[in-house]
């Protein structure tokens, strides 16, 4: 070994030792005389000393030496001098007197400073991105990602769990997102592609009656590539059999407070058991379905006070079969004109046409479409929403999900102005009972709001020829602080309700078998 020791390994114990350390130049200072540098490995930083009474060719070496050399450094540990203590590192009471110095490797000059957390640009990240990874805050990172993967793995082997790899190279069966193509060399013409899950593959694993499957999972979409989007990632990846919806939420809950409590002791989870909204209850409350319940802050519905008001907006939406909806935001009627804009053109944004509001003052309430309403309408409005002096109430009037986007985002946004949530703080909610079906006005037809292997509620089934946008999906997705982060569903194991939800997706029976064929044998 080139080393006997780490950089974050030596501590007051080891004073007297004779150690050999090995890292990179963190940094490097020179007293006029002495020569102190911080070496850094993956574990830590140690303080060397160079000292030219004790050693003159080994101070020349230590004199040459820049940021991000590689060095290797043999020495005496000795206590560091009253007053030069560094109680943040475990090695800060100590220091490496050097008496051999050996450079393994120069280094150019870095283009950004890895001892300094300063923002630097993406495009300079990538090019030297193993110069990235040897930042603290990147390092930390890889090392959180270790950890969890560890003890996600540790938990569920002794849930009786096992880890299966199902293959990366697979049949092409379009679900959803557009897939990667690999060429095959000894098929000509012919392609792979790479997972977008390993969806179909665990459900025929549950069929061979593993029972409990577990895969730290790589996932490939050829998406565009937005904030939240990656043309690769790594999932857990969960597939049980014998089991209701409740189960899973379970056992996903208990993971995810184990890895919180266990990991990161310094967040607190706001509460236990996670809480439970169905998909219409979300929507409804939070305009969202993928809520931050950090604060309350909830959006109510008031299409009953004002189905009759003079208002031809508001009077129009209910009419039409929408919906007028009101958002209060406490403290916002001292939100200025321009504010109340930005606010206005964000609700455009996501389809409304506009934004009316009413802000509570002093003087009573104020509004440029109050000449609209009669003053119990008004006294009715405040009462429903709860709106009190120095409160602004914004509304929405359109059909469900316009109304939903709109004052689901001002939502957001005004609770981040108004009072910033404690990033301390994880609110999970679970949401369940999600339609299976969404409408595409684009495509004119149905599709899978998960995927097609999700099964309906068995008392919806009814549903699925004459009303089928009303038909629950036995789905649910597990939301924090306003992102998603998991989700699942009950699976479809009977080949006959398979073939029906195909034939709703318009996937006729020569397709599902052409892309789904192995699935639905299996079944039978």
């Amino acid at each position: 070994m080139l080393r006997t020791h780490t950089c974050n390994e030596l501590d007051k114990t080891s004073i007297g030792k004779e150690v050999t350390l090995c890292g990179w130049v963190h940094r490097r200072r020179d007293h006029g005389g002495l020569i102190f540098i911080d070496l850094r490995d993956r574990y830590g930083l140690t303080q060397i000393v160079s000292d030219p009474t004790k050693s003159s060719d080994c101070h020349k070496t230590a004199d040459e030496v820049r940021s991000e050399f590689v060095v290797q450094v043999k020495g005496t540990v000795r206590e560091r001098p009253e007053g030069m203590r560094n109680t943040n590192l475990n090695s800060g009471e100590i220091e490496v007197l050097v008496k051999d110095f050996k450079i393994l490797n120069r280094s150019d000059t870095p283009p950004f400073e890895i001892d300094q957390d300063k923002e630097v640009g993406e495009e300079l990240r990538l090019k030297y991105r193993y110069l990235d990874l040897r930042r603290q805050r990147l390092k930390n990172n890889i090392m959180m990602r270790y950890k969890i993967i560890k003890l996600l793995r540790d938990d569920l082997d002794k849930m009786d769990f096992v880890e299966v790899e199902t293959p990366i190279l697979i049949k092409g069966t379009p679900e959803g997102s557009r897939e990667y193509l690999v060429p095959s060399r000894l098929y000509p013409g012919n392609f792979y592609v790479l997972p977008q899950s390993p969806q179909q593959l665990k459900q025929l694993l549950m069929i061979a009656s593993m029972d409990r499957y577990f895969q730290i999972a790589r996932c490939f979409r050829d998406e565009d590539q937005r904030g939240d989007r990656q043309p690769e990632f790594t999932q857990l990846d969960i597939e049980m059999s014998f089991i209701e919806a409740e189960d899973i939420m379970a056992i996903n809950e208990k993971l995810i407070i184990d890895l919180i409590e266990t990991l990161t002791p310094g967040k607190k989870i706001q509460q236990k058991p996670f809480p439970r909204l169905t998909w219409k209850e979300a929507m409804d409350k939070y305009g969202s379905d993928k809520p931050d319940v950090r604060y309350e802050m909830p959006i109510v519905d008031i299409s009953d006070v004002v189905n009759d008001c003079e208002f031809k907006v508001f009077k129009e939406a209910v009419k039409n079969g929408g919906f007028v909806r009101a958002l209060r935001v406490e403290g916002g009627a001292k939100f200025t004109r321009r504010e109340i804009d930005e606010y206005t053109d964000l609700a455009k944004q996501y389809g409304a046409g506009g934004l009316a509001y009413i802000q509570v003052t002093e003087e009573g309430p104020k509004a440029p479409v109050l000449k609209f309403f009669k003053d119990d309408e008004i006294k009715a409005i405040l009462e429903k929403t709860g709106a009190v002096k120095g409160d602004i109430v914004f509304f929405a009037a359109d059909q469900f999900k316009v109304v939903c986007e709109v004052l689901g985002h001002i939502r957001s946004v005004c609770a981040e102005k108004i009072r910033p949530p404690d990033p301390n703080i994880f609110a999970f909610c679970w949401i369940y009972d999600f339609p299976l079906f969404e409408w595409s006005n684009e495509e004119q037809r149905l599709n899978a709001t998960h995927h097609p292997f999700t099964s309906p509620h068995m008392e919806d089934l009814d549903k699925l020829e004459s009303e089928p946008e009303s038909v629950r999906a036995m789905a649910y997705d597990l939301a924090v602080n306003g992102n998603e982060i998991a989700g699942g569903s009950i699976r479809i194991h009977d080949a006959v309700l398979q073939g029906k939800i195909f034939n709703l997706l318009k996937i006729g029976t020569e397709d599902a078998q052409r892309r789904f064929g192995h699935l639905l044998h299996a079944f039978s």
